[in-house]
């Protein structure tokens, strides 16, 4: 495991890995605690899955644009340390499963030398930053936003004001009003705008989905696009000092909005301005590199079956505003595709296209810059990969998440029943494989990484139990969810609760009613129209459990009884609250900080000094069993409990000495002063600590 350290170019990079190496070390010789382990290494990529002994490694590819050397590195990877199969998730990332921990390090450091990263793709942290799949070609978009969501993953990688959250934070950049980005349902979304000639985003905060989903507020109409990183960096500083850490069901911003308001936040974010380090933050957008579309005279070919062909052709052809050009859209089955065909794409776009692909939030295949006199020629080479498909983007394209498959959360399958929906689709109502209205969405648990409740048809795994005390898989029917653009949407309803088993004669008879009572409207106006309880109404003797046969323990996509087994989410990396290991915690904050102030890094180096101030007191507090679920508390109680009582004395209050991170800006004599207080801190109350231990 020592080879791939020098083969690591970017010092910072190289520093990550190796500190996950030493961090594996340790914790596998009993040095590190398995909770503290954990959050480490799910800011690194490193996830564990359902099954024993091995992990989820997820790829983080910014607004899913892999180019064909990256695609073509990833299918190495994959060979190499797990099975060779690549699955795209809707947030744009490629998994890949069943991986040896120990070689986490070192398939890091191959991705690596494409520029791939693997950092802040799990955890507490600034996730992948997603994106319109067809931003740079959007025939609708006022310009391309690739270069700003670009900009905005840069900027917060490794930044640390986003690496010890309360819980994940997720951005999203739309194209245009239509908002494919699906900003309504993120921390923060950006639609792009212009205005007087400006570039800029209208901004939509605190969205998000789960059990609990909320719409976003807007909180600009406009904002410019030099504003958007130090929004940001307000937005995610306020979150890291209020937002809830202990409780992970109420730990993300939506529930701080929840509890503040919008204008509550909004005070905030002014009283922090003069912390941040940048007032304007200019992108460059002209530097962003352009695509460079391969000269090839377009090869004769035959297609066989003209039919099939013009299907697809109606289906799987995106327009794109690049006179001569179109993007062909590839439906990937689950978001699952392997290394074989991988790289027989990676080469095809190479050759005759821009040397690039673009990943969707609907687990799917954009390839941009096709000569539309190429056309036939991508499908006869698309026909050998099984990639033809027609109906990207329509009612027979289900997204759902790995479910039971390898997730410890799933409740009952979603892949299953999604390829079983597919099948009745493609049988019974062909005329949805080029519907564009219904959007079918499934999640094998409640946290919604299938995104079933912003669906038209949302399923949602579950499991009911007999009087016989027997359990059976189940879904839950969602309906009436819809993006209907500008930062506009709608959640879906609970509707009915029903063995998994009925599943397609759900969809039958929603379909079959939409067929014969929607009379031209959108799904989502039918639904609104009819009403809840309209659906409840005919949905309701499929959830009737006095009448289940032996198939019905049986889960789709298996052969074997239902076991209900959910594991421990990991989504959100607990941190465990051990004296001890807080305390060493501050140190390593110290010693951040004081790298960074080396470095000129004032800005980071003053985070650093306040995280370590923070967490001192909070081993502290933990000491006493004090709940510490927020930085603002930890702060209010530290001064409550030890410094009005006497018994710990500084020269102010704790809350002067630790928000003096936001009474100042960022600059060298503050970071050298904040940093000396940040050890003084520390070595006081560590001094403490042994005289308290010491009488006990």
């Amino acid at each position: 495991m020592q080879s791939f350290r020098t083969e690591i170019e970017n010092p910072v990079v190289e520093k990550d890995i190796i500190e996950l190496e030493r961090k594996i070390r340790q914790f596998k010789g009993g040095e590190v605690d398995e909770e503290k382990f954990r959050s480490l290494r799910l800011a690194r990529g490193v996830y564990g899955q359902r099954q024993q002994g091995v992990q989820m490694i997820r790829i983080k590819l910014p607004y899913g644009k892999v180019t064909s050397d990256q695609l073509l590195r990833i299918s190495d990877v994959s060979d190499e340390y797990s099975r060779g199969r690549l699955h795209i998730t809707t947030r744009q990332d490629i998994q890949i499963h069943y991986v040896d921990l120990e070689r986490t390090p070192e398939l890091w450091a191959e991705l690596e030398r494409d520029d791939v990263t693997l950092r802040e793709a799990c955890g507490n942290t600034v996730r992948n930053v997603t994106a319109s799949e067809t931003a740079g070609i959007d025939v609708n978009e006022p310009f391309d936003v690739s270069p700003y969501a670009h900009a905005v993953f840069q900027y917060f990688l490794r930044n640390p004001i986003g690496q010890e959250m309360g819980r994940k934070f997720k951005v999203s950049f739309s194209a245009s009003d239509a908002d494919t980005g699906l900003s309504y349902m993120h921390d923060l979304g950006f639609i792009a705008k212009i205005k007087n000639g400006e570039r800029g985003f209208k901004v939509m905060l605190a969205g998000g989905l789960g059990s609990q989903p909320r719409h976003a507020d807007e909180l600009y109409s406009f904002l410019p696009s030099d504003k958007i990183i130090p929004l940001m960096e307000g937005v995610i500083r306020i979150f890291d000092r209020h937002g809830e850490r202990k409780s992970r069901a109420k730990a993300r911003l939506k529930f701080l909005l929840k509890d503040i308001g919008l204008d509550g936040f909004k005070a905030l974010l002014e009283e922090e301005q003069l912390a941040i380090p940048h007032k304007t933050y200019p992108i460059e957008f002209e530097s962003y590199p352009k695509p460079k579309v391969a000269t090839v005279e377009a090869p004769k070919v035959q297609i066989l079956d003209d039919i099939a062909f013009n299907n697809w052709k109606s289906t799987n052809l995106v327009p794109q505003k690049q006179k001569g050009y179109v993007a062909i859209g590839i439906k990937v089955l689950l978001g699952d595709f392997y290394t074989d065909k991988a790289r027989k794409l990676a080469r095809l776009v190479q050759d005759y296209a821009a040397g690039e692909i673009r990943l969707s939030l609907r687990q799917n295949i954009l390839i941009p810059y096709v000569k539309e006199e190429l056309v036939p020629f991508f499908y006869t080479q698309l026909e050998k990969l099984g990639f033809v498909e027609a109906g990207y983007n329509k009612a027979l394209d289900i997204t759902a998440c790995p479910g039971t498959d390898t997730c410890n959360l799933g409740i009952s399958s979603s892949t299953g029943i999604a390829e079983e929906l597919e099948r009745v689709i493609k049988a019974e109502y062909p005329e949805y494989i080029n519907n564009p209205d219904v959007v079918i969405k499934i999640s094998g648990c409640m946290n919604a990484c299938g995104q079933h409740n912003m669906a038209n048809i949302g399923f949602q795994g579950m499991s009911v139990r007999t009087k016989d005390k027997l359990v059976a898989p189940a879904l839950q029917v969602l309906l009436g969810g819809g993006n209907f653009g500008n930062g506009k949407g709608r959640f879906a309803d609970k509707v009915v609760k029903i063995p998994s088993r009925r599943g397609p004669q759900a969809l039958r008879l929603i379909l079959d009613d939409y067929n014969a009572n929607g009379n031209g409207a959108s799904f989502a106006d039918y639904y609104w129209e009819k009403g809840e309880h309209y659906f409840y109404d005919f949905l309701k003797p499929l959830a009737n459990i006095e009448n289940l046969t032996p198939e019905d323990f049986i889960d789709w996509g298996t052969e074997e009884k239902y076991k209900k087994e959910i594991g421990i989410g990991e989504c959100a990396g607990v941190i465990v609250d051990l004296v001890a290991t807080l305390f060493y915690e501050s140190q390593e904050k110290i010693d951040n900080a004081q790298e960074a102030l080396n470095e000129a890094k004032w800005a980071a180096s003053i985070y650093y000094s306040y995280q370590s101030i923070v967490n001192s007191a909070k081993a502290l507090l933990t000491s006493e069993k004090v709940k510490v679920n927020t930085h603002a508390g930890i702060i209010r109680d530290f001064d409550k409990l030890y410094v009005e009582s006497g018994k710990i004395g500084f020269s102010g209050s704790f809350g002067e000495l630790a928000l003096q991170l936001n009474k100042n800006t960022p600059n060298k004599a503050f970071a050298e002063s904040f940093l000396n207080d940040a050890k003084e801190v520390l070595e006081q109350l560590e001094a403490y600590r042994k005289l308290e231990l010491a009488h006990v």
